[in-house]
């Protein structure tokens, strides 16, 4: 075993795959001269050259455009948003391009692509800035959505996406990348689409993804001195979404919370509750209850952030109300 951080784990995930495979690329803006935005591909320049790490001007239309057309030509590119609110900008070519073409095709141009980069708020940096697109992109056949939640995680599942012969939207965070975790020397993968029970537990389950699911295990731990016992589940995938793993833990538990860094309408947390009521109704003995960011941009202001964003005692809250305890 070794200790690295979140961005070592994205790095040596994109390393050891460019050695394994010459038709895999990086492509973005300061992924080459810069080491990454966030240091995620530092030293990639020196190992594999300017013709595999490229730098791009600021136009994400443009290098994700080109790159669908070279997975439709035998590369495997991996595609890097600074965030990914910047890849509005290019939502015309992973939706109507990248996720289409296999389908529109009859199935003659598999599109093996990796979009990638920050997703949610990290902060003080404003609405445009600040948002979690998740729910976009997973409503859209034809892509993969992943959002990892720790380092271990993400090596294992970009490797995984990167070998996939689909688009796949993969997710992290700003405030993840110096995060540090042991994970094995030895090669190894996870599979997309398994959620991963991080705590198991018999009163409560609590469904969250990405760098809220901190929030979550700290809730469970501050729980569990109160005699509930929480059982958490990380989805890391959330198309194809697990939805077996849930639904079998509100049949244990009976009860549901999800937490999720997204707004409520149309949300994730919606499509889960949905499902949960379709197969596991007659388990439930609270109703479920969900835990998002308010149905508003993010706010600039330190204080009104601190606000916006979900926190353990909502969790914790929303846990006594389903067990009807104060």
């Amino acid at each position: 075993m070794k200790e690295i951080q979140f961005r070592q784990a994205i790095c040596e995930a994109m390393s050891e795959e460019m050695r394994r495979d010459s038709s895999i690329y990086l492509i973005g803006e300061e992924v080459a001269e810069y080491n990454g935005a966030y240091k995620a591909s530092k030293g990639m320049l020196d190992e594999f050259g300017p013709k595999r790490i490229i730098d791009t001007p600021i136009a994400e239309s443009g290098f994700s455009g080109i790159s669908v057309g070279a997975a439709m030509n035998g590369c495997r590119p991996i595609v890097e948003f600074m965030t990914f609110n910047f890849s509005l900008v290019a939502i015309d070519q992973i939706i109507n391009n990248a996720a289409k073409l296999y389908q529109m095709s009859g199935g003659q141009w598999n599109i093996p692509i990796v979009f990638r980069g920050p997703t949610g708020s990290a902060g003080q940096l404003g609405a445009t800035h600040s948002q979690a697109f998740e729910s976009w992109y997973a409503n859209c056949p034809g892509l993969k959505v992943i959002i990892p939640s720790n380092p271990y995680d993400a090596k294992g599942l970009l490797k995984s996406a990167i070998r996939d012969n689909d688009p796949v939207i993969f997710m992290e965070s700003e405030q993840m990348y110096g995060d540090k975790m042991e994970i094995p020397e030895d090669e190894y993968l996870i599979p997309i689409g398994v959620a991963d029970v991080k705590k198991e537990g018999t009163d409560v389950t609590i469904v969250s993804f990405g760098k809220i699911v901190k929030l979550a295990m700290q809730a469970a731990t501050e729980l569990e001195k109160e005699g509930i016992n929480a059982e958490v589940i990380d989805l890391r995938t959330v198309r194809p979404l697990d939805y077996e793993t849930v639904i079998n833990s509100v049949k244990k538990t009976n009860r549901l919370i999800l937490l999720i860094e997204e707004w409520p309408f149309a949300s994730i947390a919606s499509e889960i509750t949905y499902m949960v009521q379709q197969k596991a109704f007659d388990y439930l003995d609270a109703p479920i209850k969900r835990i998002t960011t308010p149905d508003t941009s993010a706010p600039y202001s330190s204080a009104l952030f601190n606000k916006w964003f979900p926190n353990v005692s909502e969790v914790i809250k929303a846990v006594k109300n389903s067990l009807y305890k104060k």
